[in-house]
């Protein structure tokens, strides 16, 4: 289990409006700026997923976020799609994975591998 994981980005005000897009759909915000340098996202005053600026960004990050479920997953991948990602998966049932994991992914502005995904069959009791 972790606390919170910091990726680096080379354009903190394009991963900021990035970021803020994409998440949202799955129930993150921006909840803390440290000028320059940092954004923390999460939720309920809790930032977990931190975004940093680097000189030299290392690619080949895969970042799974939960979604709620299967319209969720669509959202965000819309929203990061037009917040300037590239689709590198669309969303989805990938059953090579477990049965009912429902995914999207798009790659952000420094091409990390950003993911969306619910694990509930397509029609979950409210």
């Amino acid at each position: 289990m972790f606390d919170h994981v910091t990726i680096g980005v080379s354009d903190i005000a394009l991963s900021r409006a990035f970021y803020d897009a994409a998440l949202a759909p799955l129930g993150l915000t921006r909840l803390y700026d440290d000028g320059e340098a940092f954004s923390g996202y999460g939720r309920d005053d809790t930032p977990f997923f931190w975004i940093a600026q680097r000189a030299e960004v290392l690619t080949g990050v895969h970042l799974a976020f939960i979604a709620a479920d299967h319209p969720s997953v669509d959202a965000f991948h819309a929203a990061a799609l037009t917040a300037g990602g590239e689709d590198h998966g669309a969303p989805g049932l990938r059953p090579q994975y477990d049965t009912h994991y429902y995914a999207a992914f798009v790659l952000d502005p420094d091409e990390h591998n950003i993911e969306a995904l619910c694990r509930r069959p397509a029609r979950w009791p409210a």
